[in-house]
């Protein structure tokens, strides 16, 4: 009934949209460092539990309702979100602010590739 070009194109079909759906979730390149030290402040983690991946607010303890496959994008949204208004950036100097808009911890940036991704991610 089928034949064995149909069987081919339906493969062929399903792996290019899987790869598709795959580049579009990936979350953006990040530098290390800098990305685990501005984690620290951050309202917001990232826990496993039984059903997968969820986004925990720290000062509720609340998760948002997020879908698995979207979860590291959301993720990086919320940084983005919440960087437009408690990160300053002074020359090389990357300032992490608190609600009251206090400084809670400064990072000194040791290159360009910090400072660009800063600036790009952040969009300062």
């Amino acid at each position: 009934m089928f034949s064995k070009r149909l069987l081919w194109g339906f493969a062929i079909v399903f792996l290019f949209l899987s790869v598709v759906a795959l580049v579009t979730n990936m979350p953006e390149k990040k530098s290390k460092r800098v990305y685990s030290e501005i984690l620290e402040t951050f309202p917001y983690e990232i826990r496993k539990e039984f059903g997968g991946l969820d986004i925990i607010d720290k000062r509720t303890g609340k998760d948002l309702d997020v879908a698995n496959s979207k979860v590291f994008v959301a993720f990086d949204e919320l940084l983005k979100k919440w960087g437009k208004t408690h990160i300053k950036l002074e020359g090389k100097t990357v300032y992490v602010l608190d609600d009251n808009k206090k400084i809670v911890k400064k990072i000194v940036l040791k290159n360009q590739e910090e400072l660009h991704f800063v600036k790009e991610f952040f969009g300062l």
